[in-house]
Parts: C-alpha cells; sequence; structure tokens
C-alpha cells in the first residue's frame, strides 16, 4: 500500500530541480519542474488510469511520477528512468512499492524492461529533453520506446520545441498534438498510439 504522503510535492522540489538545471543544463531543460496541469495532460493522454505498466523516461524531481503514481491502478508498476544520479536518488525516497527507479540512459530501455521482468508498457511518458541531445541518442530512444510499447500501447512527450516529433515521425508516424498553456514556458504535449 503506498501512502499518500509520498505523492505530495516535496517544499525543495522547485530548488532541487534548479539545481539539477545548473549543474547539467543540457540534460534537465528547464529550470523549474512541470505545472500539475501538465503533469495531469500527461496522465490523461497516456491512459495512466487503465495502465498495468508504466515507464517514465526523465522524472526529474518526480512531479509528474507522484501524478502517475497518483492516477495508476493499485496493482501497476512504474519503472522510472534518470540520467541524472541526484535526481534519481531523490525519486527513489517517495515510498511506494510500485515505483522503480533505474539510474542510467533511456537508450537502455530494451534492457531494462527485461531485467526488472516487465510486462510491455502499455503507456511511456517522457519529459526528457530532446532537443538538446545528439540525434542518433534521440533516435535509439525512439527506437527502443517502440520495441517496448504494448499492442495498443501510448507513447506521450512534452516539449517546448518540437525535436521529440522530429526524431519519432520516421519510426512512429505522426502524432496527435495538443498544447497546455498552464505551465511556464507551454508546452506541446505529443501522443503516439501503437
Amino acid at each position: 500500500m503506498f501512502r499518500l504522503e509520498a505523492l505530495r510535492p516535496q517544499q525543495d522540489d522547485r530548488l532541487a530541480f534548479l539545481k539539477g538545471f545548473l549543474r547539467e543544463p543540457r540534460d534537465v531543460g528547464s529550470v523549474i519542474p512541470s505545472s500539475r496541469f501538465l503533469e495531469r495532460r500527461m496522465v490523461r493522454m497516456a491512459g495512466v488510469n487503465e495502465a498495468d505498466s508504466v515507464v517514465e523516461l526523465g522524472p526529474g524531481t518526480g512531479g509528474t511520477t507522484r501524478a502517475i503514481l497518483s492516477a495508476m491502478p493499485e496493482n501497476s508498476t512504474l519503472l522510472a528512468v534518470e540520467l541524472d544520479p541526484v535526481f534519481a536518488d531523490f525519486v527513489r525516497g517517495f515510498d511506494d512499492k510500485r515505483l522503480m527507479v533505474h539510474q542510467g540512459s533511456a537508450e537502455n530501455l530494451r534492457e531494462l524492461i527485461t531485467t526488472h521482468r516487465l510486462k510491455p508498457p502499455k503507456a511511456i511518458l517522457s519529459g526528457i529533453p530532446f532537443s538538446t541531445m545528439p540525434v542518433d541518442v534521440g533516435t535509439r530512444i525512439i527506437e527502443a520506446i517502440r520495441d517496448v510499447l504494448a499492442p495498443g500501447g501510448c507513447f506521450v512527450a512534452y516539449q517546448f520545441r518540437g525535436a521529440v516529433a522530429d526524431r519519432a515521425r520516421p519510426v512512429l508516424g505522426e502524432p496527435e498534438v495538443s498544447l497546455e498553456l498552464v505551465n511556464i514556458p507551454p508546452m506541446r504535449c505529443y501522443r503516439w498510439r501503437k
């Protein structure tokens, strides 16, 4: 049973996020975490409430992680993949038995799903900054997402720029796109269904 206080935002989330941006601006991509409106939109778009296996790429300080945990069924699992070791440790502090945190690259998604003996995810959510990573790394991440996503599953990503769509179109096709204005800065939300 997860504890509700693990889902509540922590006082130091924004400061931790800013420190992460200052430490590795290319890997974080923003100076402040996502708004709760963006987090909720992502969770709805991905159909997290019906997913038995969920992956989050780039949880940062865990705002979207909390929204996912709050929405997903009790018998679901969430694998959070975070490149930044400080952010990974931050999210590991959440008290929820459904959550597994891996510190490393999303390029290794296939191996992670196998290693953790997870079902193919029905929802993959991403906040990683495709616009600041090398094109070949972004393409490998998209290919890994395609390979592990369950049939009928959704890949949902939010970005300020359109790099994720540029990398994903040749692999996943044309996305559905919406805009979340109640976020600083406003973000485009992209969804692909397998």
